[in-house]
C-alpha cells in the first residue's frame, strides 16, 4: 500500500537521509516554505457541514473554523492546497496541524481526534510533496506545524 501511494523509492527514505537531503538543499539555495493555510482554506468557502463531514455529523460542538479538522473531513482539499504551494515553488510544506493539540481542540470538543489529525495531516502533506516531485522532479520536504495554545 505504501509503495502504491508514494512509490518504492519513498520507502527507503529514512530520517537520516531526509536530514542530509535537507541540509544539502539548504547549502545550495534559499529554501522556500509554503504560505498561510488558513487564508487558502477560507477561500474555499466551507460551511459547518463541510467542517463536520460525515464523520462528525453528530458532534454537539460548532466546528466551522476548526481548520485542522478538514484534514479528516475534506482531505482532498487540504492535499490540493499543499500541492499548489509545492508547485508554486515551496520547498517545505507545513502540515495543516497548527491547532492539532488537545488544548486547542478542546474548544471544539475534538480532543479525541488529535492523534488522527496529526497522523493524517503529515500523510496529506507528504502525499502532496511526493506528487509534486513526481511531476517536476524537485524534492520537497514536510515540516510539522504547531501553533501556540489558546490557554
Amino acid at each position: 500500500m505504501f509503495d502504491e501511494l508514494f512509490g518504492p523509492e519513498s520507502a527507503r527514505r529514512d530520517g537520516a537521509e531526509i536530514l542530509e537531503a535537507l541540509k544539502k538543499a539548504a547549502s545550495e539555495r534559499i529554501l522556500v516554505i509554503d504560505g498561510a493555510m488558513g487564508t487558502q482554506i477560507q477561500g474555499l468557502g466551507f460551511n459547518e457541514d463541510h467542517f463536520r463531514g460525515e464523520r462528525f455529523i453528530g458532534c454537539a460542538c460548532h466546528q466551522q473554523g476548526n481548520n485542522d479538522l478538514l484534514i479528516l473531513t475534506q482531505p482532498q482539499a487540504i492535499e490540493d492546497i499543499h500541492y499548489r504551494y509545492a508547485m508554486a515553488g515551496a520547498d517545505i510544506i507545513e502540515t495543516n496541524t497548527f491547532s492539532s493539540t488537545r488544548i486547542a481542540q478542546a474548544d471544539y470538543e475534538m480532543e479525541a481526534a488529535v492523534y488522527d489529525l496529526n497522523r493524517d495531516g503529515a500523510r496529506l502533506a507528504r502525499r502532496a510533496a511526493i506528487r509534486a516531485e513526481q511531476e517536476d522532479g524537485r524534492r520537497r520536504f514536510v515540516a510539522g506545524a504547531i501553533g501556540p495554545t489558546n490557554r
